[in-house]
């Protein structure tokens, strides 16, 4: 063996094979490693697990946080700002509301070292499943953290996209990342960042956009947005406006993405108290040999449930809890293995097809056909 073979050999013998496994949706408990104040009332809390685990997911995805505030179980979904270019960790950016139970309580005790459950990674909304060679990124307040974690993941892979990132806020102080996107502008030719500030408060200096995204800003801004993909996220009136603005000027809007999660809306909840007391008005209508069963396995229960319910309502029946956030099919966090039997699931998101194919079903949104069994 000649010396250089030598040296090779001897190269490689020096790499030790690392054991890691693969973040994959589902319960996950993490740890709390780090917590980055963004701005005046936006942290950045960043989570590791015990062991290495890869945390591979697509930019833009989000997870849910399983919470204990006050002797309640809490489930709350927010947003990856980090990119899965960085695997052996994944950040979440939180803003404080005022008023917000969930979000005050993050803010005053989620500490380094604070274990928790996360379910996830989950959601349509992501740049990976529409790719494009340019992007437009809109996005206002918190909303920038899904539209953060896609530019990261360009920045880092050095990837061959014409980025145009546009954020919105109320005032100068309140941009988030705002020294990041900036480095990131400066430093690659194809990422260009513009700022549209709503207001100044007393002694700011701000010589960038004033007031709010409008036709003038984005034809100034983005002459080519026709051309582009876009992907949006803010408060529900910055998405509607972006909406009807985009709508007006003719966009493709099979080209327009915009997150959907948050927190269950007042009609769905309203709309879920209605459709249970008409089921049960309507049970007693129902003739036994219609009623449907739904056994769980695991519990060693069983209910018989009408036609039209949820696997979600049929345990809830027998007192069984099965982890819910969103009610609509999106966040994931409600999946069990069916055993045995179909349903019609009617999902937002919120499971793969891979999960789909493995049994898996979100509860909260799957309608028996026939009797049903269940892991759980």
């Amino acid at each position: 063996m000649t010396d250089t073979n030598n040296a090779i050999a001897t190269s490689s013998s020096a790499f030790t094979p690392v054991a890691t496994q693969t973040w994959s949706n589902g319960r996950h408990i993490v740890r709390c490693v780090k917590a980055i104040q963004e701005t005046w009332d936006t942290k950045t809390f960043c989570f590791m697990a015990e062991q290495p685990i890869m945390f591979f997911f697509k930019p833009g995805q989000f997870v849910t946080l399983e919470l204990e505030i006050d002797g309640q179980q809490i489930f709350r979904s927010y947003t990856i700002s980090s990119s899965p270019s960085v695997p052996y960790s994944f950040s979440i950016t939180v803003k404080r509301v005022p008023g917000g139970f969930v979000s005050n309580w993050i803010h005053d005790h989620m500490d380094e070292g604070t274990e928790l459950a996360v379910h996830g990674p989950v959601g349509d909304f992501n740049s990976i499943d529409f790719p494009a060679e340019k992007v437009l990124l809109l996005s206002g307040g918190v909303g920038i953290t899904p539209l953060i974690s896609m530019a990261r993941w360009v920045y880092d892979t050095n990837s061959d996209v014409d980025v145009l990132f546009v954020h919105s806020a109320r005032t100068p102080r309140d941009i988030i990342f705002h020294r990041e996107l900036e480095l990131m502008s400066s430093r690659i030719a194809n990422f260009h960042l513009h700022l549209i500030c709503e207001q100044l408060e007393s002694g700011q200096n701000w010589s960038g956009y004033r007031g709010f995204l409008d036709a003038d800003k984005l034809s100034i801004i983005a002459p080519d947005f026709m051309q582009r993909e876009i992907f949006c996220c803010g408060p529900t009136p910055y998405m509607s406006a972006v909406r009807r603005l985009l709508k007006q000027s003719g966009f493709d809007m099979d080209r327009y993405h915009q997150e959907s999660f948050g927190p269950t809306p007042q009609e769905v909840e309203d709309q879920v108290v209605q459709d249970a007391e008409v089921a049960a008005e309507e049970a007693d209508a129902i003739l036994p040999s219609e009623l449907i069963e739904v056994c769980f396995t695991h519990s060693d229960k069983s209910v018989q449930i009408a036609p039209g319910e949820t696997v979600h309502a049929a345990a809830a029946k027998v007192g069984l809890t099965i982890p819910k956030a969103c009610g609509m099919g999106i966040c994931g966090t409600c999946k069990v293995k069916k055993t045995h039997g179909s349903v019609e699931m009617q999902h937002n998101g919120g499971i793969t097809d891979e999960d789909v194919d493995d049994g898996y079903i979100l509860s909260c949104c799957s309608i028996p056909t026939g009797n049903v069994i269940v892991d759980y």
